[in-house]
């Protein structure tokens, strides 16, 4: 019986140092709060890498039950300069499946580390055979597979086997009712040009701006389309040092009706989107609904390495953006992203209110930025993911949840900083749009999440005050979307001084983990990965948006339908 009652009390012990360890504060652990904050006063300044236990996220029992883990885990290896460690994790693996590409991919950047050239090519080749894209170790890490590619017996196989200087992308993005985006990544530094045509066969093309890629922006670029028609179908191609990168079929999209004009628009949403190679499909069945637009609603690739980047970071990256599924959708569709906490830092991160403070904030901020195809990043003077943008009647505000974010703990802590939520008011009251969507990471409902602060949850009296500002200002036609929980959900939020506000919730685009399901939603669901497709209909005499949730194997769960009418306050 001592024994017994010396066990339970060991566990009671370790339980309070972990919960201590957890949430300690930067001052707590020798740091010092910044005195160029705009937001002063906090204790807790920003929440991430001082933390010595966020590798928890890549321990042996974390990767074997998620498999997206399993290559950061051995990139982490190598990052740290164990090599050795990863070579035999990777071997591991690879008893177990033998076919497994991606711990094939880690075994050759371990040996590369560890001067087992002639390994790292017998591996690579493997790899190859068994449908890795080649590309993938043009893109990298560059520098960890260098003692591989600065071989002459790398650079003959690679004329053999890539055509092209194009390893990601194109990436279509900031598209409007006369002009398109495109971005892409390069083998090396090249010009960049697209030329968009109505012809299939690119007759009489417009030419994009030329523009460079950059090693010091990991060889991407992004070039402009301008002068095109609006509600027209376009087709392109992307010239790379002025040759032609890609063969019909071209890919192609279609322009933004005018702006303000009545419409029918599809635009799907969601987030979740850790790397698992079964699920990558779910790229397919949203490209075969020819959306208007794609939002992708945060952790968007699961890197969870609050630090500056590295090649954990790199690796996470460059596994999406090189399956074929995901190079297919986004070069017809329109992208709009932006990140949380496990793409930013690490499960419920709050980055601080200082520009400049962590010293990993910023650049793990423009490794996003190289990344995506976004509108615009921030406000003057504030870098940030924050953005907007429009679609005839309908217009978009995208928040960016954690990069200014306080401790929830705090007696007035703040989810989007004073500068984003100014942008945020300032512009949904300017907004004349029929439907105005806000989009937001985290949930909005406090019963998605309960006991948590990290959700809005923990951000009562600034949700207030937005939705406050939604009543008094007579604002009409809101929606809110939103992401986080591994499953999809709609809820309605009832306010005592406005008209109803209902979220569509979607978080489970590939993602094997799911959250369960909450009472108190008006329907939710987490039987398989899923994602949210918003319908406006604008042209009725009563517009209409309607949210489905389709799941991965393209089944409409559930459909639910709001009209303008609701969504105008009865005093109004």
């Amino acid at each position: 019986m001592k024994v017994f009652t010396k066990v339970i009390l060991a566990v009671f012990l370790l339980n309070i140092i972990f919960s201590v360890s957890c949430n300690r504060n930067p001052e707590q652990m020798g740091e010092f709060a910044p005195k160029d904050a705009y937001f002063p006063g906090s204790k807790h300044p920003y929440y991430g890498s001082e933390n010595a236990w966020n590798q928890r996220f890549f321990s042996e029992s974390t990767a074997q039950r998620f498999y997206k883990r399993r290559g950061q885990r051995a990139m982490l290896f190598i990052v740290e300069g164990n090599p050795q460690k990863a070579a035999k994790y990777c071997n591991e693996l690879l008893a177990k499946d033998p076919k497994d590409i991606e711990s094939l991919f880690n075994l050759v950047v371990a040996k590369c580390q560890m001067n087992d050239i002639s390994g790292a090519m017998k591996t690579m080749k493997l790899a190859v055979n068994l449908g890795l894209p080649f590309s993938r170790f043009l893109a990298g890490p560059r520098d960890l597979l260098k003692p591989l590619t600065a071989t002459d017996d790398f650079k003959k196989y690679s004329a053999e086997h890539n055509t092209s200087e194009l390893i990601h992308g194109p990436m279509l993005g900031c598209l409007t009712d006369h002009s398109a985006k495109f971005w892409v990544r390069t083998v090396d530094e090249v010009p960049v040009q697209v030329i968009v045509s109505t012809s299939s066969g690119l007759a009489h093309p417009i030419k994009s701006d030329i523009n460079f890629t950059k090693s010091k922006k990991d060889y991407t670029a992004i070039v402009t389309a301008n002068g095109l028609k609006p509600a027209t179908r376009y087709y392109y191609n992307v010239m790379l040092n002025n040759k032609a990168s890609m063969r019909p079929d071209y890919p192609s999209f279609r322009t933004y009706p005018p702006e303000n004009s009545k419409a029918l628009l599809k635009v799907g949403f969601g987030g979740g989107a850790g790397y698992v190679p079964q699920h990558e499909r779910i790229w397919n069945v949203i490209k075969s609904y020819k959306l208007t637009a794609f939002l992708l609603l945060g952790d968007n690739v699961y890197v969870d390495v609050p630090a500056k980047p590295n090649g954990v970071h790199y690796y996470t990256y460059y596994r999406r953006q090189s399956r074929p599924e995901f190079r297919k959708l986004i070069a017809s569709t329109p992208i709009y992203a932006i990140w949380d906490d496990h793409d930013c830092g690490m499960d419920d991160i709050w980055m601080g209110p200082y520009r400049d403070k962590p010293d990993w904030k910023m650049p793990l901020f423009y490794q996003f930025q190289e990344n995506w195809n976004n509108p615009s990043h921030g406000s003057p003077g504030w870098p940030g993911g924050w953005f907007k943008f429009s679609i005839g009647d309908v217009d978009f505000f995208i928040l960016d949840c954690r990069i200014y974010r306080t401790n929830p703990f705090d007696k007035n802590p703040t989810m989007l900083g004073p500068v984003q939520k100014a942008w945020l008011l300032k512009n949904v009251k300017q907004s004349k749009a029929v439907f105005k969507v806000i989009a937001s990471t985290v949930p909005w409902s406090f019963a998605s999440k309960t006991g948590a602060r990290d959700t809005w949850n923990g951000f009562h009296q600034e949700r207030k005050e937005i939705f406050d500002f939604l009543a008094d200002n007579k604002i009409e036609g809101v929606i809110l979307l939103s992401a986080d929980r591994h499953r999809s959900d709609i809820w309605r939020i009832d306010r005592p001084n406005g008209y109803p506000l209902y979220e569509f919730e979607s978080s489970r685009l590939t993602n094997q983990h799911f959250h369960e399901l909450m009472p108190g939603a008006l329907f939710g669901y987490d039987k398989k990965q899923s994602f949210g497709l918003l319908i406006f209909d604008t042209n009725k005499p009563d517009p209409t948006v309607t949210d489905q949730i389709i799941s991965i194997d393209n089944e409409v769960i559930h459909t639910f339908i709001v009209k303008k009418s609701e969504l105008i306050s009865s005093t109004q």
